[in-house]
């Protein structure tokens, strides 16, 4: 049977999701995210005695040619496996109850069920039990399961567009992902049976839910990335534009002079102060020397006796107006009078530091990796723009 039959005969089971601080014990990892631009991305969970270890994304696409980078995370993809169920069924039994699944969306000729997405929101929905009003929890459950009900369209119109790519995924790939998964979480094939077993999962559900998302990662590599580009130019103009970056002042070492004011000084009284203050700028740039000045011209009482210093100064450390003054000053220059709160500043830049730039040579290859997964997650996102542009979506939540 073709995976566009399936399709178009089962509703889709697709891995749960949890929350970063959830701690979810026994859990296998493929190592794919959630779609970037929602919150209700998860974290990849490990299995236990895996060290933390997160298993690297089983079966990866062909490398890409030299001088390219692999893709990053890919949109749209899931985290975890889900046991098989019954996907044709509308009705699932519960003890000695029915309960009735319904639908929740359609995308094309596939359905997600109820059931499904409460998978999903489950793991994700533990940190709303503290939100004392009901109101706002309800409020905020409804928006987590709408974001996580997207990430599922998505992940589903991946698939058919691979289907109709006529994309494959052979079992021997299979296999070797979960040979890949032994290995990195250190698991016999009975340790990994029986951790699949105490999550509620089987291995032929596995199976299937890891095929899907090599398939999703095959399309994306495939169907995406002969969108992406990147030159020489786009190396080096990256480049030029962190060195400019690089060339700005880090942190620098500033001394001052306070003029005092009153809290609401008259028209006379700040015009004798920018009196003042421009003399002190005078007489630094004649030659006089600034902590002398400050100690007997200064207001400020807790650093004029240590000739005004107000130590390193890193950037964001300090209000907007004064740091675009102060970080263009150099070396050695004064200026002001600057307006503070207690009066009119005289500032003086004795000393400086700038970041440091490596060399383009040792630079290059990181950054046209960085433009080339940045370039590919933007084009990610416009094709499964795209794709949701032709699909028939329907939502029924």
């Amino acid at each position: 049977m073709t995976l566009q039959s399936n399709a178009r005969r089962r509703a889709r089971v697709e891995p749960p999701m949890r929350s970063a601080r959830a701690a979810v014990m026994g859990v296998i990892a493929l190592g794919a995210v959630a779609f970037a631009s929602t919150t209700a991305a998860a974290q990849p969970p490990v299995l236990p005695g895996g060290g933390g270890k997160q298993p690297p994304t089983p079966a990866q696409p062909s490398p890409a040619p030299a001088g390219q980078a692999q893709p990053g995370t890919l949109p749209g993809m899931g985290t975890l496996p889900q046991p098989t169920a019954p996907r044709d069924r509308k009705a699932v039994k519960t003890g000695s109850r029915m309960s009735v699944d319904r639908v929740v969306a359609v995308v094309n000729d596939a359905i997600i069920l109820s059931s499904e997405l409460m998978r999903r929101v489950a793991p994700l929905s533990s940190d709303l039990e503290g939100v004392s009003d009901q109101a706002e929890r309800k409020r905020r459950k409804d928006k987590l399961k709408s974001q996580v009900l997207d990430e599922m369209i998505n992940e589903e119109l991946i698939v058919q567009a691979a289907a109709e790519s006529k994309l494959d995924v052979a079992a021997r790939e299979v296999q070797n992902a979960l040979e890949e998964i032994k290995k990195q979480n250190t698991l016999d094939d009975n340790q990994l049976a029986e951790a699949l077993r105490m999550q509620g999962y089987t291995m032929a559900g596995y199976r299937h839910d890891v095929r899907r998302q090599i398939l999703r990662m095959r399309a994306i590599n495939m169907l995406v990335r002969p969108r992406v580009t990147v030159t020489d130019d786009d190396v080096r103009g990256r480049y030029d534009a962190m060195s400019r970056r690089s060339a700005a002042v880090k942190r620098i070492k500033l001394r001052h002079i306070l003029v005092g004011l009153p809290e609401r000084p008259t028209e006379a009284q700040l015009a004798e102060a920018k009196r003042r203050a421009g003399d002190i700028i005078e007489k630094v740039r004649g030659g006089a020397d600034f902590a002398r000045l400050a100690a007997s011209e200064s207001a400020d009482e807790t650093t004029r006796y240590s000739g005004g210093e107000l130590g390193w100064i890193e950037r964001g450390s300090i209000d907007t107006e004064w740091e675009v003054i102060v970080f263009a000053m150099n070396k050695g220059e004064v200026r002001g009078p600057i307006t503070g709160p207690r009066g009119l500043h005289v500032f003086q830049v004795t000393d400086l530091e700038r970041n440091q730039q490596k060399p383009f040579a040792e630079m290059k290859e990181q950054l046209r990796n960085e433009i080339y997964r940045k370039e590919m997650d933007r084009q990610t996102k416009l094709w499964i723009d795209e794709l949701r542009e032709k699909a028939h979506i329907q939502v029924k939540l």
